[in-house]
């Protein structure tokens, strides 16, 4: 079968490249997966960068997320069968033409969901649900949140709007705003006005926001931080931009603010069973009723990677990029 290997740790677009490998075989516990579609996450990248929380041995596959049929089953799974369509974002290596992942770690997808939907539900969309469900917000509680047009950022805004949650999106440029409310998300704001304090004022009618959530880093941290009410909790979920956290300690200080991480894999690992279920079938219904969309932005071919990567990191993407074998 063919796989994406890359022998060393660097920029994937240098290092990974098709080779063939053995067909994997299933051992108890677990299911070969023939791939359709999966997604290229930017954890994805910076694992082939090796500078992700999780590095694995050289030379190693890629790839985290996928929807695929059920090919073959390992000795005692019994609750799926030959032909089902799957997806997991939790099995590590799925950039391949097939794969093995444990029979727990993989979701049978419903008929009336894509492909495309399918092979992008799990990582970002569940990480964002897991996330609005671990900040306790109420219906009519305020959420604030940079990198508002990102993937996550977009999920937390639609998932939090469809919950009662207002929530508000900083962008770094003009344009972000109007792709965000073309795609029906209006609270939006572009931190490069000099007015966007005022202008969140105005938006929130002065109302107390309880949280905020960084996904960028550096200076884009503080300015969230800043906008917290007392004892307000700053969540940092990435670093787009930098590994520091810039903070005035002014704002944690006099506003009794909390600071904590969210890393989504390490939350749906240690998460019960019977609410990861329950959240899952919030998704899948927000999908199926269109309350939640999950655009893709362009499909590649394993040999196109130079170009799927490319496409990965384009400012002012909309969707997903998904790799097809």
């Amino acid at each position: 079968m063919n796989a994406l290997i890359h022998p060393e740790f660097g920029d994937p677009a240098a290092v990974l490249s098709v080779e063939e490998r053995p067909l994997p075989q299933p051992g108890p516990g677990q299911v070969r997966v023939r791939t359709l579609l999966s997604s290229i996450h930017n954890h994805d990248l910076w694992t082939v960068r090796g500078t992700y929380g999780f590095k694995p041995e050289l030379p190693a596959q890629s790839g985290t997320e996928a929807v695929g049929i059920v090919d073959a089953l390992g000795e005692g799974v019994e609750h799926l069968t030959l032909g089902q369509r799957v997806t997991t974002g939790g099995t590590f290596g799925v950039w391949a033409e097939y794969f093995l992942a444990p029979a727990a770690a993989l979701i049978p997808v419903p008929e009336a969901l894509s492909d495309e939907a399918a092979a992008q539900l799990v990582s970002m969309p569940f990480s964002a649900i897991s996330l609005l469900h671990s900040l306790d917000l109420q219906p009519g509680d305020w959420l604030i949140q940079n990198a508002a047009n990102g993937a996550v950022g977009r999920m937390v805004a639609q998932l939090g709007a469809a919950r009662g949650i207002n929530v508000v999106g900083l962008v770094r440029r003009a344009e972000g705003v109007a792709e965000l409310r073309a795609q029906g998300i209006e609270r939006v704001i572009s931190t490069d006005s000099e007015g966007w304090r005022d202008e969140l004022t105005t938006l929130t009618g002065g109302a107390d926001i309880r949280v905020g959530i960084d996904s960028v880093g550096g200076r884009a941290a503080g300015d969230v931080l800043s906008t917290l009410a007392t004892n307000g909790t700053l969540v940092v979920f990435g670093a787009m931009a930098s590994p520091k956290l810039e903070l005035a300690s002014g704002d944690i200080i006099f506003k009794q603010a909390t600071v904590k991480g969210f890393w989504g894999s390490v939350v749906s690992r240690e998460m019960p069973a019977e609410l990861k279920g329950q959240l899952f079938q919030e998704l899948i219904g927000r999908v199926l009723d269109g309350t939640l969309t999950l655009p893709v932005a362009a499909t590649f071919g394993f040999g196109q990677i130079r170009e799927a990567v490319a496409a990965s990191g384009e400012p002012g993407r909309v969707g997903k990029v998904l790799l097809r074998p």
